[in-house]
């Protein structure tokens, strides 16, 4: 059923926009973490809607929480050891990678481990390996709680 959803979203973004082909490999590492920032921040929105109706302000403070670099940077230092080799390379290069400066109330470390996840998160969504992005999300996460 997952590839089912899958092929449905991705034909329907192709058929509507027509989207061309591209090599994911060329893409910068802020590009692969601007849209890895997105789709983490559906994710994460998605499971906290999941949980049931609340009001909004409530819904933002939960989604907060996961979505902010400190969190990400926190899963990061568990997700590091799981990351194929390839994984690693983009989690280095969006690490390493000058932005234009740090979120408020964020140490640089977090954020530059936090653009990495991104960069993953981003480069697992073009290359279409969700069953491997929702893994690590999942293992970060589960990193999360234990922690608590």
């Amino acid at each position: 059923m997952e590839k089912s959803i899958n092929w449905e979203f991705d034909s329907c973004m192709q058929e509507t926009f027509r989207l061309k082909e591209v090599d994911i490999r060329e893409y910068s590492p802020l590009t692969l973490a601007y849209i890895g920032d997105s789709i983490y921040d559906l994710i994460m929105k998605t499971l906290v809607v999941n949980q049931g109706n609340k009001p909004v302000q409530k819904l933002h403070k939960e989604t907060s929480t996961y979505v902010q670099a400190k969190a990400q940077s926190k899963m990061m230092r568990v997700l590091q050891e799981e990351l194929t080799e390839e994984e690693h390379s983009i989690y280095k290069r969006g690490r390493n990678s000058k932005s234009v400066s740090p979120a408020k109330n964020q140490s640089v470390t977090d954020y530059r481990r936090a653009t990495g996840f991104e960069a993953v998160m981003g480069y697992l969504y073009l290359k279409k390996d969700y069953a491997r992005m929702m893994e690590l999300v999942k293992m970060g996460l589960k990193s999360l709680e234990e922690e608590q």
